[in-house]
């Protein structure tokens, strides 16, 4: 029985909204005196042990594709899971849910830039609009005016997750096409959780975990929970959700169902911090994803669509 879109946009929505829940998480516990950087770990390492399971079994002993793309999964789990995850758990640490959410997603813009330079690929109309617009909602959203209160660490912090987020499209952009999409999330989460580890056990980045209670939707709780929450919900159930979605609509269509982890940030962030965004930081948020948006139509409408198209990796690096 064909798969019906139906089905793909209940999935890619499962996708989107499970990860939105990763800052949440993230907070309580870097509120509780955990470093981004274990709670990152702790995530990614989970993760990548639940899905090397079904990551072996998309491989179906295809051992020589896994080793053809070594350098891809290691750059992948550096840039688009260690790099993008630190900084955005880092930036939640001084900035609102959503707004670190929104700085991160950036990247898709700095992916223009990046191809234009790089590659010389001229963006078109439509491209240069979504740009445009995506940058106005940056000065909204960073509130230059001063009406809110935002911490430069923390806007430095979103912005590094947008080069991770950026490194991350890159990347996806070029996997190998006979690489199974799960085989290279768990790969990369493995890579990006052993690195950080590796650096944190010298001293270069702090390893700080408490194991006591935590305050998550205004209640003491234990420390499991959020850890759950991160690795199982923010990082399986989202991943293995937005790889089947992707399955039925196609990654074009799947990454413009997946904007919508935005809205569901923002929402879980004030339904369960109390945390909104103020009005212009909300009109500021629109742009960026109606630009974002604008972008990848661009894409849509000039890129055609392949026959049998592999799954691509979530749309998103949380």
């Amino acid at each position: 029985m064909q798969p019906r879109p139906a089905a793909g946009v209940a999935l890619a929505l499962l996708s989107a909204v499970t990860f939105a829940t990763s800052g949440t998480f993230a907070r309580s516990l870097i509120e509780a005196g955990w470093s981004a950087e274990s709670a990152v770990i702790a995530r990614v390492g989970i993760a990548a042990l639940v899905l090397a399971i079904p990551a072996l079994l998309s491989l179906r002993g295809r051992w020589g594709v896994l080793r053809r793309n070594t350098t891809a999964i290691a750059m992948f789990g550096l840039l688009g899971v260690a790099l993008a995850q630190v900084c955005y758990f880092n930036a939640v640490r001084y900035l609102p849910v959503g707004v670190a959410l929104l700085l991160e997603y950036l990247g898709i813009i700095l992916v223009v830039g990046w191809m234009w330079l790089r590659h010389g690929q001229r963006p078109r109309r439509l491209t240069v609009a979504g740009s445009v617009a995506a940058l106005a909602g940056l000065v909204f959203v960073l509130d230059l005016a001063g009406t809110a209160d935002l911490h430069p660490v923390g806007v430095l912090w979103g912005l590094g997750a947008a080069l991770g987020l950026a490194g991350y499209f890159v990347l996806a952009g070029r996997v190998d096409p006979r690489l199974p999409s799960v085989a290279m999330a768990s790969g990369g989460m493995a890579v990006g959780a052993a690195v950080l580890l590796l650096i944190g056990l010298t001293g270069l980045l702090p390893l700080h975990a408490t194991f006591g209670e935590v305050t998550f939707a205004g209640q003491r709780t234990t420390w499991l929970l959020p850890i759950v929450g991160l690795s199982l919900v923010a990082a399986v159930v989202a991943y293995l959700a937005g790889i089947a979605g992707t399955r039925i609509l196609g990654p074009r269509l799947s990454s413009f169902v997946g904007l919508t982890e935005v809205l569901f940030a923002v929402l879980i962030a004030w339904l369960i911090l109390d945390e909104l965004p103020t009005a212009w930081q909300l009109f500021g948020g629109a742009l960026i994803v109606a630009g974002v948006a604008l972008v990848r139509l661009d894409e849509l409408r000039t890129t055609p669509v392949p026959a049998t198209p592999e799954p691509a990796l979530a749309a998103n690096a949380r």
